[in-house]
Formats: C-alpha cells, sequence, structure tokens
C-alpha cells in the first residue's frame, strides 16, 4: 500500500516558507518517529562548535541517515520539530535546511522552539522528525 500525503493549508504564508499547516496522510503501512539528531559524528563526537549553518547541515545529515537504514527518504518526512538555542541565528542560515527539503520536494509540517539549552553542550540546534510510507 503506497501512503498517500495532502498538505492541509487553510492558510497559505506557511507554504512559501516551506513547510504545511498539516499533513493528512492515508494508506501508510510504516510510521519512523525519530529521535532528536544534532550535530554528531558517528562516533558520537559533537562537531561545527559554533557553527549554526554546519551542525544545521549534519543535523539533517544525521535524520537522513535515521531515514536510510528505516528504507526511507527526506521525501517521506511529514513531521519536522526544530529545536534551537538560538532562534535568530538559526533563521540566517535557515535555507540550508529550506534547500535540502526542497530538493526533497517535500513541506512537512514543522515547529521550531528556542530552547535554553540542548542536551550535548555546545549544540545549537536539534531536528526531530517523523516519517511515513
Amino acid at each position: 500500500m503506497v501512503a498517500e500525503r495532502t498538505a492541509v493549508n487553510p492558510v497559505t504564508w506557511s507554504v512559501e516558507m516551506g513547510f504545511n499547516q498539516g499533513e493528512l496522510v492515508s494508506g501508510h503501512t510504516r510510521t519512523l518517529y525519530c529521535s532528536g539528531q544534532t550535530a554528531m559524528s558517528e562516533t558520537g563526537e559533537p562537531q561545527h562548535a559554533g557553527d549554526m549553518a554546519a551542525q544545521l547541515a549534519l543535523s539533517l545529515d544525521n535524520v537522513e541517515a535515521v531515514l536510510t537504514a528505516a528504507g526511507m527518504t527526506l521525501a517521506e518526512l511529514v513531521r519536522l520539530n526544530v529545536y534551537t538555542t538560538d532562534v535568530d541565528l538559526l533563521f540566517q542560515h535557515y535555507g540550508v535546511l529550506a534547500a535540502r527539503l526542497g530538493a526533497a520536494k517535500v513541506a512537512p509540517a514543522t515547529t521550531m522552539l528556542g530552547v535554553t539549552r540542548l542536551a550535548i553542550p555546545g549544540q545549537l540546534v536539534e531536528l526531530e522528525g517523523t516519517a511515513v510510507a
């Protein structure tokens, strides 16, 4: 059975920012809940101290690695939570994330939250996602 996705946008301003207000998914057979991914190496070492763009790119690489291990791609991402210790700095580099999602032709329902800190000191951003196939 193939998952069918329908964007739900009672307002349209979010579409221009690269996300849908909601994603209605039907007919799916598998759901993946991805733990928060940060800019960590494969051996668990924090990477790119102080570099939001690099941390954002590696965090998304790590989300994509989890998706790949489950036999999925970014195109199946329906929900993305973005946690950051610096919302203003994240907005300056949000194009890193938007470009990758755009290339995958996906606009998951998204929430961005500013937090005091993340679990690993020095991390500026954490991505948590849900994918369906």
